[in-house]
């Protein structure tokens, strides 16, 4: 059976979505309209995400506002002054705060599925954010009239239901987002805060069965957002034996941009379980450059002959554009990058023999 290769999730969406999203903002075109587009840009994306021949495709992310806060889109009860994100380029990103309870998604991940079911032809994956990463909504002070342990029983409830309706409907796996795991050891190099977010999210894990969990996987990156990263600097040897503490199937782990893939590659061979896979990131989005085939089959070789070829897979490092006004990339360069992965991943699976 060849390696298996994915998509992490998102794609640069098209300037005539973006504009249309400017303008129902500011009120000159309907709701109608905007839908309308957004419907356009997923059956576009879609279909130039099968003709770069993977197996396993993803909507894009078209019509999410970032991958982290979907769930937040139209909710009530929401200061925008909780947790600062900084990018290496110095501009950053901030999660909103809580208000009031109780904790309800005002989207669930579900109805991105549906939508994209109307147009595909392959099997969709589905991206989900982590309870681990929604839990930095909740504020240090509390909320008036709503304990933290009530929302944190209210998050992992709706994490539960993203995840469980996702497979439910026929995504052909789940992949949880948790970009803050590399993060969380450069907020707290004692490890404390990683180790409770891994304790959080496995609350959630936890409720499905073994089968279950086998299409359910887990992504982790130093952030990619306008070409920057926000904890690359954090070393992987922190985090690897924390990550697969995780009672998850899947692993999609950045690597391409690694300076010592090889040294990564041992630390996760250390620490895989023999039911776990794990796709390595094989392309980098943040660069221009568009890896060749050939430079794909070498990296996969190279992880290869460290990873056993049974629970190796591949991958992008990130999403294209995890947060919808991210246009450092542009769409033909994403596909570019996601077809020689296809291809560099079918050579190296033919030079195994696999």
């Amino acid at each position: 059976m060849p390696i298996p290769t994915e998509p992490i999730g998102s794609i640069p969406r098209p300037q005539r979505l973006l504009t249309a999203i400017d303008d129902r903002f500011a009120g000159r075109i309907s709701e109608t309209a905007l839908q309308a587009a957004e419907a356009e840009a997923v059956r576009e994306t879609i279909l130039c995400m099968e003709e770069t021949g993977s197996p396993v495709i993803t909507d894009g992310e078209q019509t999410k506002p970032s991958f982290a806060t979907y769930p937040l889109a139209g909710l009530q009860h929401l200061a925008p002054d909780r947790v600062i994100i900084p990018f290496a380029d110095g501009h950053s990103r901030r999660l909103p705060r809580l208000t009031a309870g109780p904790f309800e998604y005002a989207v669930h991940a579900p109805s991105y599925l549906l939508k994209a079911q109307q147009y595909a032809h392959r099997p969709l994956k589905q991206a989900v954010i982590s309870a681990s990463a929604l839990s930095l909504l909740y504020p240090r002070e509390g909320v008036a009239g709503y304990p933290r342990e009530s929302f944190i029983h209210d998050l992992l409830d709706e994490a539960e239901r993203d995840i469980r309706e996702c497979l439910e409907r026929g995504a052909v796996c789940v992949q949880i987002d948790f970009t803050e795991g590399r993060l969380a050891l450069k907020l707290d190099p004692s490890g404390e805060l990683l180790r409770s977010f891994v304790e959080l999210n496995n609350k959630v894990l936890h409720r499905f069965t073994s089968a279950e969990r086998h299409k359910i996987g887990v992504h982790t990156c130093p952030g990619g957002d306008r070409d920057s990263t926000h904890s690359a600097d954090v070393d992987y040897s922190g985090l690897l034996p924390e990550l697969f503490q995780l009672n998850a199937g899947r692993f999609y782990i950045q690597l391409a941009s690694e300076p010592d893939r090889k040294r990564v590659l041992r630390e996760i061979r250390g620490h895989l379980q023999p039911d776990q896979v794990v796709f390595v990131g094989v392309t980098d989005p943040i660069t221009p450059t568009v890896e060749t085939a050939e430079q794909v089959r070498d990296r996969v070789l190279e992880a290869a002959g460290i990873i056993p070829v049974e629970s190796l897979g591949t991958t992008d490092d990130c999403g294209f554009s995890p947060f919808a006004d991210d246009t450092s990339t542009s769409r033909d360069t994403a596909f570019a990058k996601i077809r020689n992965r296809v291809e560099g991943t079918r050579l190296a699976s033919a030079s195994l023999g696999v």
